[in-house]
């Protein structure tokens, strides 16, 4: 079984939806962890956003990236630019990825609008997901 470290910023949003999304995909052949390089709590409208499409993130806990530095990672993947950036030196031989989805937790606009660009990048990182567990997992 392959160890995952999912990392953004807060861990509130979008690393959020991706360890959603890679235990959904992941199934059995990984076990998944997110944290920040600070923690947020998880934000409501990713839950929302999750619970549409029938994955239940509401248990989920914000993390910092240091609760996990006694686990051997195979794959690290960071989901904000400002995470990569900015992330802490962390001793790991994991295998690493990047890719800077949208954030939108940033959204202005009206609730609709707001719901739909979560929508939008719930399903950005489905894709992402369910192409690295093909392509990495299997």
């Amino acid at each position: 079984m392959k160890n995952i470290l999912i990392l953004c910023t807060g861990n509130s949003c979008r690393s959020q939806i991706a360890e959603g999304w890679m235990r959904f995909y992941a199934k059995e052949k990984a076990k998944v962890y997110s944290a920040g390089i600070e923690t947020h709590g998880v934000n409501p409208k990713a839950i929302s956003t999750m619970k549409e499409v029938g994955i239940d993130i509401s248990n989920h806990t914000s993390n910092h990236i240091n609760e996990y530095k006694d686990i051997t990672f195979d794959y690290l993947i960071t989901v904000c630019d400002h995470a990569k950036e900015n992330c802490p030196y962390f001793p790991s031989d994991a295998k690493r990825f990047h890719h800077n989805f949208s954030d939108p937790s940033k959204k202005i606009g009206t609730e609709s609008e707001i719901k739909e660009a979560f929508a939008k990048t719930r399903e950005e990182i489905r894709k992402y997901c369910e192409n690295f567990v093909n392509k990495e997992l299997n």
